[in-house]
């Protein structure tokens, strides 16, 4: 399975923040953003990714990542000219995906807990899997209704009146169809290439699945300048009670087996004195000390 980040749009809720970098370079305490949706999708197994953005963007998030080889990952980077809709995606790199199924994740999307994504992917093997967690607001999400049986049984972009409080969250798990389906949507009165139209194509097929995640996940959106300090406070909080941190490429590529402890120490010397560098330090020290995957 190979994996998108979106992260394009103008960003206009964290305005004027992003008038000095995109929404999803945004530091989330100590942290840019793109870094826990990409740190999920390692931790689920991928790390085969193409990263889509602004022209403008781009070339900050080039310098950020790279091509991925430092964490054992290959990184592709694609424009979005213009905001046409969360499905495009699949147009714009319908040729990284080549053949593959694909999980797209949006690039301000943050979670923390539960193991549903690793386990959901690790056993795709057709269709459509998504994941739908409980909020107070549902209308301001796409909403999933379920019936008697525990399956979804309607989906609806932001309506008026919810059928459910069940919540999609942008991350999302398809199968090769997903280039034609998408290809073959008409603009939303917005003017967009909707989501939630993909779905819907797979759940009329019956090909959808929807895992409802646990209490024990946190789903943070931090889109705008309200919630993005909340995303940041949550985070602090996490890792000064727990002493770990959440968002950390290398250590979810490091449990993969994408990098090996050696790899980790060698990156450790191109990195700065600070608390990041020592953090990870404790992680290779600890990653050693119990014999896992040495140099």
């Amino acid at each position: 399975m190979k994996g998108i980040i979106l992260a394009g749009g103008s960003g206009s809720r964290l305005y004027p923040l992003t008038k000095v970098a995109s929404k999803q370079l945004q530091p989330v305490y100590d942290k840019p953003m793109i870094y826990y949706p990409l740190t999920v999708l390692i931790a689920s197994g991928i790390r085969e990714f193409c990263l889509i953005s602004t022209p403008h963007d781009l070339p900050r998030f080039k310098q950020l990542l790279g091509d991925g080889q430092r964490w054992g990952l290959s990184i592709e980077y694609r424009e979005q000219a213009k905001p046409e809709g969360i499905a495009q995606a699949f147009c714009i790199a319908e040729s990284f995906i080549g053949k593959d199924s694909v999980a797209l994740m949006l690039g301000d999307n943050i979670f923390f807990g539960g193991d549903a994504f690793p386990r959901a992917c690790a056993a795709f093997r057709s269709g459509a899997t998504l994941f739908a967690y409980h909020v107070n607001d549902p209308e301001r999400y796409g909403v999933v209704e379920f019936g008697v049986d525990g399956k979804a049984i309607s989906i609806e972009e932001k309506p008026t009146h919810p059928r459910s409080h069940y919540a999609i969250p942008g991350v999302y798990l398809y199968d090769n169809d997903v280039i034609a389906i998408a290809r073959s949507l008409k603009p939303s009165p917005r003017g967009e290439l909707e989501i939630t139209d993909v779905n819907n194509e797979y759940l009329r097929r019956g090909t959808l699945n929807v895992v409802r995640l646990s209490r024990g996940t946190a789903w943070l959106d931090a889109g705008t300048s309200t919630r993005l300090h909340e995303a940041s406070a949550y985070v602090h909080s996490i890792e000064k009670r727990q002493g770990i941190k959440l968002g950390c490429p290398e250590e979810a590529a490091l449990h993969r087996g994408f990098l090996t402890v050696g790899q980790l120490e060698d990156l450790l010397t191109t990195m700065p004195a600070c608390e990041y560098r020592d953090y990870l330090a404790d992680v290779a020290m600890d990653a050693r000390r119990h014999g896992q995957r040495g140099a």
